[in-house]
């Protein structure tokens, strides 16, 4: 991948953009990263509405962040307030890292290389011929799907509330393999017949952690169940998927892999994935 150098800053200021945002782990992990590289700096929560997210964008500038990742809801709205937009992130439509170079904003994304990345590590090793379902088609959705294409899979079905954005998405990359689109109500057609399944939505995020974005009674047996979701690190979906016998694979791999990747965009050095990975799990241990 290409990495930004590091223009020479005394502090290095980062952030997180969402709403909500509160349950985001990302500034105990990028602090700690930080640490581990002996940068002197910050990476601070900001709670940004939809209203306030043009001016937000702005203040990157006025305030020297050297950058920003970027959550629901704001992945597809931001790009039109950045200067440039990455060739990925462009045919992705969506984007979760910036990248501020003296005013100049660029936008990536690092979701899908850094899912599928850890869904080969932790869950399947090999994508080549199998039938993926993925729930949801907004930013992130997007740019998993574009990622799991490029590993030759059999089909991906895109299974949102509104059939009408899943159906446009799977015309859109038409041309990048076999996609299918489905409303909910339609999701038994696809599901049957999956190898994987993928959860891209926020259903089942802290706090709302009984909720679950499919039926149980759904899930194929035996199949690779897969939650973008990290806190908690078990979700609803992933616990009922273990009770048929598949397995599962949660998105703490997924997290720490895009937000290396971020880290990179922004110092131009290699992320300490150990580091950030451990600082993680200690933000959901209760404090003695």
């Amino acid at each position: 991948m290409k990495v930004n150098a590091l223009i020479e800053h005394d502090y290095l200021l980062l952030g997180v953009m969402g709403d909500p945002i509160g349950h985001s782990k990302s500034p105990a992990m990028h602090q700690a990263a930080l640490s581990a590289m002996g940068l002197s700096g910050a990476y601070v929560p900001l709670h940004i509405r939809p209203e306030g997210l043009s001016d937000a964008i702005q203040a990157i500038k006025v305030l020297g962040f050297r950058g920003v990742n970027i959550t629901i809801p704001h992945k597809v709205e931001v790009m039109k307030y950045l200067d440039v937009i990455d060739e990925g992130a462009q045919r992705i439509g969506a984007v979760n890292t910036i990248v501020n170079d003296n005013g100049k904003l660029t936008g990536y994304n690092t979701d899908g290389i850094g899912y599928v990345r850890s869904l080969k590590e932790e869950a399947c090793s090999d994508l080549k011929g199998k039938h993926i379902v993925v729930l949801g088609a907004g930013g992130a959705a997007r740019g998993i799907i574009h990622a799991l294409t490029g590993e030759s899979p059999g089909s991906i079905s895109i299974v949102n509330r509104t059939s009408a954005k899943a159906v446009a998405l799977a015309a859109e990359w038409s041309s990048l393999g076999d996609l299918r689109g489905y409303g909910e109500d339609e999701a038994n057609k696809a599901l049957l017949e999956a190898d994987i399944i993928i959860n891209t939505t926020s259903v089942g995020m802290f706090p709302h952690i009984t909720e679950i974005p499919v039926s149980p009674k759904l899930i194929p047996e035996g199949i690779v169940v897969s939650d973008l979701i990290y806190n908690p690190l078990k979700t609803e979906l992933l616990r009922q998927a273990e009770l048929r016998r598949c397995t599962v694979h949660g998105g703490l791999g997924m997290f720490v892999n895009q937000g290396a990747y971020a880290f990179e965009y922004w110092t131009g050095q290699a992320a300490p994935v150990e580091a950030m990975k451990e600082a993680v799990l200690r933000s959901f241990q209760p404090e003695s």
